[in-house]
């Protein structure tokens, strides 16, 4: 299928906005892939990415503006996130001793262990993309840096 069949769309002003809103559509599908993943293990998929975050860095703490910074999706709310995945165990908040207005956060031993858990569906994660070669989503990783500048 095309973007124009899968959105029922076949005008557009040119094909910068096709593209446009192919990525659009294409991202909010991947998303949706992600979600169905990592929503058996009773998280989001932006929590998936704040635990990722934290495992990148661990053992030293993040503040949440920095979790911010590093996240995919950077409209999100992060201390209410955090707070979630608190309420879950699954990371801790400790004040930063350097700036007191300032919250640390890590990830704990059970936080570790659920992502050892996901880790195990890697093949499922990376099958979202299986109709690309690894030469084509290559190509397509340096397209969408170079969007980007």
């Amino acid at each position: 299928m095309g973007i124009d069949k899968d959105i029922h769309q076949n005008k557009f002003r040119n094909e910068r906005h096709k593209a446009m809103i192919n990525l659009l559509f294409t991202y909010g599908w991947t998303v949706e892939q992600l979600k169905q993943l990592v929503s058996d293990h009773g998280i989001t998929h932006q929590q998936f990415n704040i635990l990722r975050i934290l495992r990148g860095n661990h053992p030293t703490p993040l503040s949440t503006l920095t979790i911010r910074e590093r996240m995919i999706d950077k409209m999100s709310d992060t201390s209410r996130i955090v707070d979630r995945l608190l309420s879950k165990s699954l990371v801790k908040k400790v004040i930063c001793k350097k700036d007191r207005r300032l919250v640390d956060i890590t990830i704990t031993d059970k936080g570790l262990k659920l992502l050892e858990k996901l880790d195990d569906r890697q093949d499922e994660m990376d099958a979202i993309l299986s109709n690309l070669s690894e030469k084509e989503a290559l190509s397509l990783s340096k397209l969408l840096d170079k969007i980007r500048g």
